[in-house]
């Protein structure tokens, strides 16, 4: 029986490929985006269906999953829209503060939600959730993103309690860097003031020893793992840089990576007397 996924932020990056990889393996797709009509690629596949969604938008989604659920079969919701905000957060304005966190944090409970009482009813049903290395681990210069991909890990967690009493999953998947439009799309405030920490930030990024950017296709085969391999497995680590930084943070402890990590950054003790 031919399966298929709903897809959020599917107009780039990890949302398109893996849009791609499952319509490839014999999926349906439904694949979301805030502007439908600008897409040009996915339009073109066999099994693809383009719908907007907007998951800032509660009444949207509301609409969205009743017209869905009332007309075909949903085996997996893949919640993936997202964006990131980089910089100091004193310089963040309040607009940009609740943009990140509906975007990347309320957009997926909104989702969820929205789809349990029809999970529900048939039984059976899996959610995937991306969110990041950096809900593991930590980056500077991006408190709000770091913010709410932890507190998704957190939430995909606590949830999978209650969602397991009606035999319905749920997985996150945690890139490291990706090679897509990600940093253009994502939002940048700057200042003076933190110059030296973003150069030495620069060079973590440019010797790949804070993170790398994997292939999107390598992680969007991970996502088609989460799905597929019957694994009851909450987290999966996707990308060289990802497993390699969870593997470390392990070995050596929350507090000894925070501090070698500041080391590296040139930053001094603010404890030290």
């Amino acid at each position: 029986m031919q399966k298929t996924i709903l897809i959020t932020g599917a107009s780039a990056g990890l949302g398109k490929a893996t849009a791609k990889l499952f319509q490839s393996k014999g999926w349906n797709v439904i694949a979301t985006m805030r502007n439908p009509e600008k897409e040009t690629e996915l339009s073109t596949l066999e099994n693809v269906t383009l719908l907007a969604l907007d998951v800032t938008n509660p009444e949207q989604i509301t609409k969205a999953v009743a017209e869905i659920t009332s007309k075909q079969e949903i085996d997996v919701v893949f919640n993936n829209a997202g964006y990131g905000l980089a910089g100091p957060l004193e310089h963040a304005s309040d607009a940009q503060i609740v943009q990140q966190i509906e975007t990347n944090l309320t957009g997926v409970i909104r989702m969820t939600k929205a789809f349990i009482p029809y999970f529900k009813k048939q039984r059976s049903g899996l959610f995937i959730t991306t969110t990041s290395i950096f809900g593991y681990s930590s980056c500077p210069m991006s408190s709000v993103y770091n913010a709410t991909k932890w507190a998704l890990e957190g939430f995909s967690e606590s949830i999978s309690y209650d969602l397991a009493l009606f035999n319905i999953g749920i997985k996150t998947v945690a890139p490291g860097g990706i090679k897509s439009n990600f940093v253009n799309a994502a939002q940048f405030v700057t200042h003076e003031e933190y110059r030296i920490l973003n150069d030495s930030m620069g060079a973590l990024i440019q010797n790949e020893s804070l993170f790398r950017f994997n292939e999107v296709d390598e992680i969007a085969a991970v996502v088609f793992e989460a799905a597929t391999d019957g694994k009851d497995q909450l987290r999966y680590l996707a990308g060289i840089d990802a497993v390699r930084t969870a593997q470390q943070r392990q070995e050596k402890g929350s507090e000894n990576f925070r501090k070698d990590l500041r080391e590296a950054l040139h930053l001094e003790n603010p404890f030290h007397i």
